[in-house]
């Protein structure tokens, strides 16, 4: 899930560290007459960094080399990892968190020469060969006609992914408390006759607000934010039983189950991609 930029401001293991916050500029799509086809920018995030809200003039895809982060998209929290990235239309506002350590990757696409393959932000699968043609475009000194092949064969790669790691956030006041204590601690173990308790309504009533926004019931959705937030940790080089008591599971196997539900592969066969 994406973490809470507030709440996670100070702690990692232990330490304070610093979040660093960006702000970009906001565009609408094609406001800049960019000159290339295919622009690619890479990174390693030395501290955990959020990106302030922005848009771009070029649609963009968000792949990591090494790591996971999200994005946020209205009510819409995308994770991309090594092998599931994120196409942004151009003109789309867009806010980011990239923790420490991650190999960030963005590509710019001009808007003149790449039609979008899709109007609204969707995953797109980043196959080893993908990977590879977008880190040669990287290459300064890449021939003319090299660089115009290989922009091509990227191109005819782009297509949506069949499994995206996403989960909407209820915008509900009578949900927020359950947000904000996820987002917080994933592994928070509040259960949904709890929470109806402490909100002064019935547990019906939660689930149907979940239903309403988020196409979910509350433990589907609470699944769903804890293996979020799980992969972020698996990316990162965590051992799979330590990730499944931080997303509050209290053994491998449950956590495994769940894991398989939501992305429809294992915890080990996901992070060795």
């Amino acid at each position: 899930m994406a973490p809470n930029p507030a709440a996670g401001r100070g702690k990692r293991r232990g330490r304070t560290e610093r979040v660093d916050s960006r702000r970009l500029p906001l565009y609408t799509a094609g406001e800049i007459d960019v000159p290339f086809v295919v622009y690619g920018t890479d990174e390693v995030i030395a501290r955990d960094t959020y990106w302030e809200e922005h848009s771009h003039p070029t649609h963009e895809l968000l792949w990591n080399q090494r790591g996971a982060s999200t994005a946020r998209i209205g009510v819409r929290v995308w994770t991309i990892t090594p092998s599931v990235g994120l196409w942004i239309p151009a003109g789309t506002l867009h806010s980011g968190w990239t923790p420490a350590g991650t190999w960030h990757h963005a590509a710019q696409f001009g808007i003149h020469a790449v039609p979008a393959i899709a109007d609204t932000p969707v995953a797109v699968e980043v196959t080893p060969l993908l990977r590879l043609l977008l880190e040669r475009l990287n290459t300064e000194d890449l021939a003319p006609d090299s660089r115009a092949k290989t922009e091509a064969l990227v191109l005819d790669l782009l297509a949506p992914a069949p499994v995206e790691l996403l989960l909407k956030i209820p915008e509900s006041s009578l949900l927020a408390p359950i947000v904000s204590a996820v987002r917080a601690d994933p592994a928070d173990d509040t259960t949904l006759v709890a929470w109806a308790a402490r909100l002064g309504v019935s547990g019906r009533t939660i689930t149907r607000a979940f239903r309403a926004q988020t196409g979910l019931g509350f433990s589907q959705w609470l699944a769903v934010a804890r293996v979020q937030h799980a992969i972020t940790l698996l990316c990162g080089g965590e051992e799979i039983e330590e990730v499944a008591e931080r997303v509050g599971y209290h053994s491998a196997s449950a956590f495994g189950t769940v894991f398989r539900r939501v992305t429809g592969m294992s915890p080990g066969r996901f992070r060795a991609q």
